[in-house]
């Protein structure tokens, strides 16, 4: 991933406290640091709350925005809406080669010698992990799919075609004792 300035956070000069940074991410940020991707369109806003205590940091970042995806069930790009927050600690220590990430993964380490600290990286895997492994339209008001109906139509027709027989939805049995409002 290519090193961006913008990204930098100069913590030497920093007084003790809590520090806020936004971040307006596009699709540029994602080219830029040589990341594919199978969403378009994107306008997200990054907030970091990047409180200074002496020995550690800790980062609260909070994603924001929205991003064009493909629907996995019709294959017809729509806009999903994303909203997530993570944590991330940052210890300052003499010999951060030494210790195991693994064993912490929100933890991080960082030797006291350095000046700065890259937020790029956290941000591009926060940004994927906002997004839900499966990509399905939200149902509209009135209940019904937000698919395009032609997809949905002759996904149908395929199913009749081929003789599977329609699988009744494991959540068939709550819904007749929990209906949907």
């Amino acid at each position: 991933m290519k090193m961006d300035r913008q990204y930098d956070i100069a913590f030497v000069g920093l007084k003790n406290g809590i520090h806020h940074y936004q971040y307006h991410i596009t699709d540029q940020f994602f080219a830029d640091h040589e990341v594919v991707t199978e969403f378009s369109d994107s306008q997200i806003d990054v907030g970091l709350d990047f409180e200074k205590n002496d020995h550690l940091f800790r980062l609260k970042f909070s994603i924001t925005g929205d991003v064009t995806i493909p629907c996995d069930r019709c294959g017809e790009p729509y806009r999903l809406a994303l909203w997530e927050e993570f944590d991330q600690i940052v210890k300052l220590v003499d010999h951060p080669e030494v210790i195991d990430e693994n064993e912490e993964p929100e933890v991080s380490y960082l030797s006291r010698t350095e000046s700065i600290l890259n937020v790029a990286g956290w941000i591009h895997e926060f940004i994927l992990l906002s997004i839900p492994m499966q990509h399905i339209h939200p149902d509209l008001e009135n209940g019904e799919s937000g698919c395009n109906p032609e997809v949905i139509q002759k996904l149908e027709e395929m199913r009749n075609r081929s003789g599977m027989p329609v699988q009744p939805s494991v959540w068939d049995a709550l819904y007749k004792k929990f209906p949907r409002k």
